[in-house]
């Protein structure tokens, strides 16, 4: 589409359509010989009577009562003064009246309209989401040579944007100084909106750069669209050059390193606002939370809950605090605290019950989650979502419900009318891959009704090591390989699947390609958090804590009790083919068990014990963890990349199906 092109409007005026006021003036001019200060104080009425009329269309609520002032209008003898016309058509688009036919029909009288009262139809449009007839009255509008204002291209800009045509955007910016060269700043703020819509964020950044004068929208409609593609550091550069930072701009900050996995960065922009003395909003402190979420250490989750409190958003009152609370406790091990947040709502919506199904299903709550989800949709009007589905669908997965996960799946399209995405299907395949069902999961991958993305095969390549299954693994790594070449835990995963099969020509083959492609393998890191609120790490074999030798002395007493209850290393948990002592020695030097030793070591005996890891437990150090809660009596809960495992008294909640 170009801006050439244009629908057939008329422009046809009635010959006797003239103005009651225009006679008026006429008739005064021939008779009175005082006429200036005749037409004076005619002109003075008529300038109350509009201001009057305009100020009833700004208290009007419905159709009927436009109406009453449109024929109000019309007796009145001003049908074409376009001010008020103007006034008339944005007052009907404010109450969603469609433009095709009445305020269409409202200018077709007018003889001479003018570049206000076309943007009020153009902009009528746009805001209808009728795009086409918008660019068409801007082709009837030049057609009459009249010259657009600044708001008309703002209306123009923004259907572009809308409707995702760069190309079309493109002219429309070059029409702005064609025609008059604006520089006005909302003009500009549209811009810079209409191609960040449309995927160009280098000329929305070139836009910028050439506004004579911007305002904090130009600044934070940039910075939020840095934040969404995920160039935090292009954003951070900005942000610091901005010379008065607001509460919107503080908040794109914050939200936006949390939504792109930097915690830590998220909370010191928060805490920078604070000090400041900018107040957070809601949704400032709803990425605050979020950004607690992704640490999982439970210091961080009670400064949020201050935080929340302080800032007046108590969980009990607003739902997305609320929501955003049961996240964050459910990923910092505290499920049961998560569980108090939801019931302690007043309002709950699709989003607090899907937070509250996910984070019980991660934790091996499976049938509270299934339950809380029937609760739902059978006892509440709120319908599930995406989200929702992947939540109850997890929950079936992790605890190998085949039947009502096939249940829950059907019922999305059939009964809820959602359709399944890809990260549905990941959990299907997850669910039948884990329950020993490669084959019929690898045929599900086949009739997908979406392209599988590389979560889908992950999951079928993951299920291949569980069941040591090469065959289809190679199907699955093929795939992965293709979509994802420079994901390095793909082929360590096919290198596992290899070494658990004896297969070490497979695995040599497999480090050749990782060495030959140039991949790092990401570093196992696990860590907890001391009685002070100290985050500590540990690495494999790492032995620069400064308590490492007595980290080491407590996992040898520690691995002599568990032998005295029959532990036995799981030698195929390392794929290496080394002598079995390097692998017990590997195996003991796991960051997990580090962090484990170190915690016995630093806690009360009463205190649970959490661990997060940032890869998958490993077989043995599952096995590790539930004879270890059994010896010490102490609490242990660990959370790997896939879910929460709670060891107690020698069981784990996944029932060791994992």
């Amino acid at each position: 589409m170009t801006v050439a092109h244009s629908h057939r409007f008329s422009t046809a005026v009635n010959p006797i359509n003239i103005s009651l006021l225009s006679k008026q003036l006429l008739q005064l001019g021939r008779t009175n010989n005082n006429n200036s200060g005749t037409f004076s104080e005619i002109s003075h009425q008529r300038e109350l009577l509009v201001s009057s009329l305009i100020s009833k269309l700004d208290d009007c609520i419905n159709l009927n009562q436009i109406k009453q002032i449109h024929g109000h209008v019309l007796r009145k003898g001003l049908d074409q003064s376009c001010y008020i016309l103007t006034k008339l058509i944005r007052t009907l688009t404010k109450l969603g009246v469609p433009m095709d036919p009445y305020p269409r029909r409202v200018i077709e009288p007018v003889q001479f309209r003018n570049p206000f009262l076309w943007t009020a139809v153009i902009r009528g449009y746009v805001i209808e989401g009728k795009f086409d007839e918008a660019i068409a009255m801007y082709g009837c509008m030049r057609k009459e040579e009249i010259t657009p204002v600044s708001f008309t291209f703002s209306a123009l800009l923004k259907a572009c944007g809308l409707m995702g045509d760069l190309n079309l955007g493109r002219q429309f910016h070059a029409q702005t100084f064609r025609l008059r060269g604006f520089c006005f700043v909302y003009v500009g703020n549209t811009m810079i909106d209409m191609y960040v819509k449309c995927g160009s964020i280098v000329c929305a950044r070139k836009v910028f750069d050439e506004m004579p004068e911007r305002d904090v929208i130009s600044w934070t409609e940039l910075i939020a669209a840095y934040t969404r593609v995920g160039n935090m550091e292009s954003a951070a550069d900005l942000f610091e050059s901005l010379p008065t930072k607001d509460m919107v701009a503080w908040t794109a900050m914050v939200t936006g390193f949390a939504q792109n996995a930097k915690p830590q960065e998220a909370l010191e922009y928060f805490d920078r606002m604070e000090k400041s003395g900018i107040r957070a909003d809601e949704v400032t402190v709803a990425g605050y939370i979020s950004a607690c979420a992704q640490l999982g250490a439970s210091k961080y989750a009670d400064r949020a809950v201050q935080i929340a409190q302080k800032s007046g958003y108590s969980p009990r009152d607003h739902v997305v605090i609320g929501s955003a609370l049961i996240d964050m406790y459910s990923k910092c091990g505290n499920v049961e605290e998560a569980v108090n947040v939801f019931v302690s709502m007043n309002n709950k919506n699709v989003f607090s019950y899907s937070s509250m199904i996910l984070g019980l299903a991660t934790h091996g709550r499976a049938q509270e989650a299934l339950d809380l989800f029937h609760y739902m949709v059978t006892q509440t009007a709120i319908k599930p979502n995406t989200v929702t589905f992947v939540g109850a669908l997890t929950a079936c997965s992790h605890s190998g419900l085949v039947d009502q996960g096939r249940q829950v799946f059907d019922s999305m399209y059939q009964t809820f009318g959602v359709e399944p995405t890809r990260d549905h299907y990941t959990c299907m395949v997850d669910l039948l891959g884990r329950a020993g069902r490669l084959q019929e999961a690898l045929e599900l991958i086949k009739t997908m009704s979406v392209e599988p993305h590389g979560g889908v095969w992950g999951a079928l390549l993951g299920a291949c090591r569980i069941h040591n299954n090469p065959d289809i693994a190679e199907i699955a790594a093929e795939h992965l390989f293709e979509l994802e070449p420079d994901i390095i835990g793909n082929y360590i995963l096919l290198s596992n699947v290899y070494s658990s099969a004896g297969d070490w020509g497979g695995v040599l083959r497999v480090r050749k390609l990782i060495k030959e492609k140039g991949l790092k393998k990401t570093p196992a890191v696990s860590w907890v958090v001391d009685k002070n609120g100290q985050m500590h790490k540990f690495f494999p074999g790492n032995l620069n804590h400064p308590m490492s030798k007595k980290i080491e002395d407590k996992l040898e007493e520690l691995v002599e009790r568990l032998t005295a209850l029959g532990y036995q290393p799981d030698l195929s948990s390392v794929p290496y083919d080394v002598s079995d002592n390097a692998k017990r020695l590997i195996l003991i030097q796991h960051t997990e068990k580090l962090a484990l030793a170190f915690s016995l070591l630093t806690t009360n005996r009463d205190s649970t014990i959490k661990i997060m890891k940032n890869l998958r437990m490993c077989q043995d150090c599952h096995m590790f963890m539930r004879l270890a809660s059994e010896v010490t009596g102490r609490v242990i809960i660990v959370r790997d990349n896939m879910r929460f495992h709670h060891f107690r008294s020698g069981a784990c909640s996944c029932g060791d199906f994992w």
